[in-house]
């Protein structure tokens, strides 16, 4: 790392000179410029998470970079938003490639570790553990061009979505699309939703823990240029059949939190909405929708491309980071022998499932 000074900060304490470099650097950056590298997203992290903290890198009296991160005990430090944020890193000036582990120091942290970390970050990617695939739908030429893929790589996907949506209106009442739906009786009724899906899939329920919701509810009163708290809602016959909260910029739709009532499950209300949401995000000059990493069958169905994310924990000599590689790395080694073999991950998840039924009766 050059001479330059590094200040920590927490997040409400960015002056507005320093947020308008943030966004500076993420409009100049040819990465997608996905909301959850935005400024506004760290401050709403910050309100509900006290270790929430921004290291700024100073050249010349500039700010030429800025590192988003949660301080937790022993220096062990994590991505803004670790668990729920799908994309992490730092915001740097072109050609600016700090010490990893001098950067670390500033910030007294003896690690930092990401799940999701953006493709084109240098300062981090050559500690990365495991690459994964995070699928994305490119509406870049317009909704039609994107339908006329889908009719020729998943051709009985779109034909059969379609058929559901047309008998969805004529069985339950007239189906109604909202893009950006306001009402907040509407983001309770999704969150009931999803978190009836974590017990019934025997996985954790995100929604039960106090600061994912305040953020979500907070991130849904965000308006801002780069980062719009935005809730999408399948209707039929006035009655939310499927919903989607997500995060927007102008050109990137971070798909986040989609579910769906399981009383329509045979109409796929999930994937009617997945394609009205490309079709008006399309509409409004999205390009891409970013589905997230995790294999899916609804995703290969939906998606025209991939792109890399990574996962893995940047450290610097000392106790803390040795603390953390005895707590994480046994768990995400085991993690990934199971998803290298299909039919012991299958059984993986038959052994969730089961999980929940007994917890349930």
């Amino acid at each position: 790392m050059s001479s330059g000074r590094v200040r920590v900060l927490r997040p409400e304490e960015l002056g507005e000179g320093e947020r308008e470099r943030w966004r500076e650097l993420r409009a100049g950056a040819t990465a997608p410029r996905n909301p959850f590298m935005e400024p506004e997203f760290t401050d709403v992290v910050g309100r509900v998470r006290p270790g929430a903290r921004v290291a700024v890198l100073y050249e010349g009296g500039e700010a030429a970079g800025f590192l988003p991160h949660e301080r937790g005990p022993l220096g062990q430090g994590r991505a803004i938003g670790l668990g729920v944020s799908d994309c992490q890193g730092a915001v740097l000036r072109p050609g600016l490639l700090p010490d990893t582990r001098r950067l670390l120091r500033a910030c007294s942290l003896s690690s930092l570790a990401f799940d999701n970390l953006e493709a084109e970050q240098g300062l981090f990617v050559p500690y990365a553990a495991e690459e994964h695939a995070t699928y994305v739908i490119d509406v870049e030429k317009g909704y039609e061009a994107y339908e006329s893929v889908l009719r020729t790589q998943s051709p009985k996907f779109l034909k059969t979505t379609l058929a559901k949506e047309r008998r969805l209106g004529r069985q339950a009442g007239t189906v109604r699309f909202v893009f950006d739906e306001r009402e907040p009786a509407a983001l309770r009724t999704l969150m009931e939703w999803k978190s009836a899906q974590y017990r019934r899939t025997g996985r954790r329920d995100r929604f039960a823990q106090e600061w994912i919701a305040r953020l979500v509810g907070r991130l849904a009163e965000t308006r801002a240029p780069q980062c719009t708290g935005t809730l999408s809602v399948l209707y039929a016959d006035d009655r939310p059949v499927a919903a989607h909260f997500g995060l927007r910029s102008e050109s990137v739709l971070a798909c986040w939190f989609p579910a769906y009532d399981p009383d329509f499950a045979k109409y796929s209300p999930g994937l009617v909405l997945h394609l009205r949401m490309a079709e008006a995000a399309a509409a409004e000059g999205i390009g891409l929708l970013d589905m997230g990493r995790g294999a899916a069958e609804y995703k290969d169905s939906l998606k025209t491309g991939e792109l890399p994310v990574y996962e893995g924990t940047a450290t610097r000599p000392g106790a803390g980071a040795a603390l953390h590689w005895l707590g994480r790395e046994p768990a995400r080694r085991a993690h990934g022998f199971v998803r290298e073999r299909p039919r012991l991950a299958s059984l993986a998840a038959r052994t969730l499932k089961g999980a929940a039924r007994l917890r349930r009766s």
